[in-house]
């Protein structure tokens, strides 16, 4: 039964590769065969977010659609590197499971490890040694293309690596405060975007310090402002623009509450 099923991810995996192979081939769609990984770049992206709206929302059946868009955006980017004979699909597949093993030595080998936060110290020190003739800095490595507060979170954890972290999080409340006094202090645009930045920082590593990504904290944010929002614009029947900040604060506290859940 197993082996039947093995069979069959194998036989869907080689004729997901096909697919896209005859779409970049002499014959197949212009779209697909125009694409470079430059061009691809956005879809990525998208479809990795479209993904975490997809976990988000509860929904396996959007989920188990979202990863194989993902899974599609591999294989292209696959097929165009065996167009250009940089490397195919196997050897990304072939890599992955190479540094799989390697990265999980409490797994694969004789390691030990008392838990989560020890397999993570060993996956970095890993990762560390196999980038030693690349990285010359501990803050090199860090992708220029991820959102700034990704890039943020990446930074902060590096840095606490290192041992260069808070004492508590009262030193956390503390340095967001600061901050907060030396924007309300800056007076030109350029000190002002400065200081912003620097409260921005700061948050981030009260976030990472309690274990949450703030990507994804505003993004949940940001959906829930949404739905508070649209849920004001059902409440009333007057536009929005024409409120009063009273009558403004009033919608808001009942959208809140109609919304809670």
């Amino acid at each position: 039964m197993n082996q039947l099923k093995n069979n069959e991810i194998y036989n869907n995996l080689i004729e997901s590769i096909k697919i896209v192979e005859t779409l970049r081939g002499q014959n197949g769609c212009k779209w697909d065969k125009e694409q470079t990984h430059k061009s691809l770049r956005t879809n990525i992206l998208e479809e990795a977010y479209e993904t975490v709206d997809a976990i988000d929302s509860n929904n396996t059946l959007n989920l188990k659609e979202e990863l194989g868009d993902v899974l599609l955006q591999v294989l292209l980017h696959s097929q165009i590197a065996k167009d250009e004979n940089e490397f195919c699909i196997e050897d990304v597949a072939k890599m992955l499971n190479e540094k799989l093993i390697r990265r999980h030595p409490h797994v694969f080998g004789n390691v030990e490890v008392k838990n989560s936060d020890e397999i993570i110290k060993n996956w970095e020190k890993i990762k560390k040694e196999e980038k030693k003739n690349e990285r010359k800095s501990i803050m090199d490595g860090i992708s220029k293309s991820q959102s700034a507060l990704l890039s943020a979170l990446k930074i902060s954890k590096k840095a606490v690596s290192t041992g260069f972290e808070w004492q508590n999080e009262k030193g956390i409340y503390d340095c967001i405060d600061s901050e907060l006094n030396e924007f309300k202090k800056a007076k030109t645009f350029d000190e002002k975007e400065d200081e912003l930045g620097d409260i921005l920082f700061a948050i981030v590593n009260l976030a990472r310090y309690n274990k949450i990504n703030p990507e994804l904290a505003l993004l949940r944010a940001n959906k829930k402002f949404v739905k508070r929002f649209k849920k004001m614009e059902e409440l009333t029947q007057k536009p929005l623009e024409t409120l009063s900040f009273m009558e403004y604060e009033s919608l808001w506290q009942k959208a809140k509450l109609l919304t809670s859940n």
